[in-house]
């Protein structure tokens, strides 16, 4: 698969990504542009694992997902499709090929809840129509698929600030942003301690995480920590970290088990197998797990990636 949205020092696709505005912010966590071509005939079989919840605008290229609702066949074509892409519970298998480019932004925690999006654990391992959702419009007519990347990011940037300005009449919660962030920093936490910290009661953190994440506290602890091991393992995680992030689990039978469980594999075949998308797609919460935390200056390139291949202005 050839990437133009950037790549790994040693080759590996990448997608273009940053941070939304401020103003955007508290609703949306991080943009990413992904320009991808693949030789006729050729058909990437890979998945991917989100946290939280996305919306991608699409064009060009065959998709397939397994989702919860079965297989899901997409032809974006040129005129490009919305989709409303729920958290995942573990691994999304899925199908792509042909030259296509995806454009995506993550929602914060509790976004999708205060923006009167569908419940978190109603649109879990699924993917919806947004246009058919939203009742009107055709969101992918607001790009051009023949522009670059820091343009597409733009013009979803100022389509969000217009919804923005109509439709967000409150922030997300803020238990839900706060646990949001103590997973980036480290998922191996008490959920008892969290909430007296917090001044709530463990009901309360339980009602509000399976509200805001459609799944209950200890689910979404174990999934962050294997999304964080996974991307050590994939090469896009800060390389003095990986040895921590191994140690969240009790041992390497237990390392086995739970990458097993989310990403259908063991640890090792996760290593040396060829994953293009769920390290592109696992790439995109590092970058933003890095910027969140301020594990590196404002504005550096991840040591991850090619500063060679990054997308021009």
């Amino acid at each position: 698969m050839t990437s133009h949205t950037g790549r790994t020092r040693d080759g590996q696709p990448l997608a273009f990504n940053h941070p939304p505005a401020s103003d955007v912010a508290p609703w949306f966590t991080w943009f990413s542009a992904t320009h991808g071509e693949l030789p006729e005939g050729v058909q990437i079989s890979c998945g991917m694992l989100n946290d939280n919840t996305c919306l991608r605008i699409m064009f060009g290229g065959r998709w397939t997902a397994q989702t919860r609702d079965g297989l899901k066949v997409f032809e974006p074509g040129e005129a490009g499709i919305s989709l409303y892409f729920g958290p995942q519970s573990r691994i999304l298998p899925i199908t792509a090929e042909g030259n296509f480019k995806v454009i995506t932004v993550h929602l914060a925690a509790g976004a999708a809840t205060v923006l009167g999006n569908p419940p978190q654990a109603e649109v879990l391992d699924r993917i919806l129509d947004f246009d058919a959702m939203v009742g009107h419009g055709h969101l992918s007519s607001r790009f051009d698929p023949n522009g670059q990347p820091h343009e597409w990011l733009a013009t979803f940037e100022e389509e969000l600030r217009r919804f923005l300005i109509k439709h967000a009449t409150r922030h997300p919660d803020p238990l839900s942003m706060a646990f949001e962030r103590q997973l980036l920093a480290n998922p191996s936490f008490k959920l008892r301690e969290f909430a007296d910290r917090h001044n709530v009661a463990p009901r309360t953190l339980e009602r509000t995480v399976l509200r805001d994440f459609g799944m209950s506290p200890r689910q979404v602890r174990r999934r962050a920590r294997a999304l964080d091991l996974a991307s050590a393992l994939l090469g896009v995680a800060m390389e003095e970290e990986e040895a921590a992030l191994r140690l969240r689990y009790f041992d390497q039978s237990h390392q086995i088990r739970e990458i097993r469980h989310f990403f259908d594999c063991t640890p090792g075949q996760l290593q040396s197998e060829q994953h293009p998308l769920l390290r592109l797609n696992l790439e995109v919460r590092q970058a933003h797990r890095v910027q969140a935390l301020a594990m590196l200056p404002p504005d550096t390139i991840e040591p991850w990636r090619d500063p060679e291949a990054e997308p021009r202005d």
